[in-house]
């Protein structure tokens, strides 16, 4: 399969599904979007609310993720499996997007040490046909780019104490930046070849997946292993040189 550059559904190992995305598609949210990444669907819903800072960043709001993987999407999802696999998937959401390197989580502060705003990620998995954490992260960033944040002003009352002031007009809100903000790309080791986008059917026959957190410019922000065997050296020593070349490094296939 993978040998001659060719998998079954005919796509070549750097090759991905069909990929259609809608933003502003859930009602009561402040930002939502909807991936189909072939078979695999994904809706992501954000609410903003105003919450306290944490005390290491107190000039800094910050993002939390709740992942529902649906028993429907899957038979996979039923029981604990579906609950562990929801927990794995949320803590690699911190490490890729809860940091000032994804997104710009300072204009998220309303009043240093006092007050921010923290965004909610509702992540849901309506049908999984492999691939999910790729179209989590296209889709979170999706939303992220959709969300709409109240622009707010400080005032004092009698007391001298600061009130938060909503503004009456909805179009009075803060964009969120998303250019730096990374997604996700899966590598699959099949045989000796890695192939990109796998289906449920191809993660079958995969002994190890790399997943490399990359953003618009071609800048790999983290990595990390999936459960399997070694990954195949040569990959690995072709990603430590990559990475060397820095800006130098020429962009092809999903990097581009």
């Amino acid at each position: 399969m993978a040998t001659d550059d060719l998998r079954l559904d005919g796509r070549g190992c750097e090759d991905y599904r069909h990929m259609e995305i809608e933003t502003d598609v859930v009602s009561n949210t402040d930002g939502s979007a909807k991936i189909s990444l072939g078979h695999t669907d994904v809706l992501v819903g954000i609410k903003a609310e105003i919450g306290k800072p944490k005390p290491t960043v107190p000039d800094e709001g910050y993002l939390e993720f709740f992942v529902d993987c649906s028993a429907n999407a899957t038979p996979e999802f039923e029981g604990r499996g579906g609950e562990e696999l929801g927990m794995e998937i949320s803590n690699t959401l911190y490490k890729v997007f809860n940091n000032r390197h994804s997104l710009d989580l300072r204009s998220l502060s309303i009043c240093p040490g006092e007050n921010c705003w923290v965004l909610y990620v509702d992540v849901l998995l309506l049908q999984c046909d492999g691939n999910l954490f790729d179209a989590i992260t296209i889709a979170i960033k999706a939303a992220l780019f959709n969300t709409r944040i109240p622009n707010v002003k400080i005032s004092e009352d009698e007391d001298g104490g600061k009130e938060i002031e909503l503004p009456d007009d909805p179009y009075d809100c803060l964009r969120l930046n998303v250019e730096n903000v990374p997604c996700v790309v899966t590598l699959s080791k099949i045989g000796q070849r890695h192939v990109v986008d796998a289906t449920l059917q191809e993660k079958a026959c995969s002994v190890a997946s790399l997943l490399i957190s990359v953003t618009h410019r071609g800048m790999v922000t983290c990595a990390g292993k999936r459960v399997g065997k070694a990954l195949h050296a040569p990959l690995m020593n072709l990603l430590q040189k990559e990475e060397s070349l820095g800006k130098k490094r020429q962009k092809v296939g999903f990097f581009g």
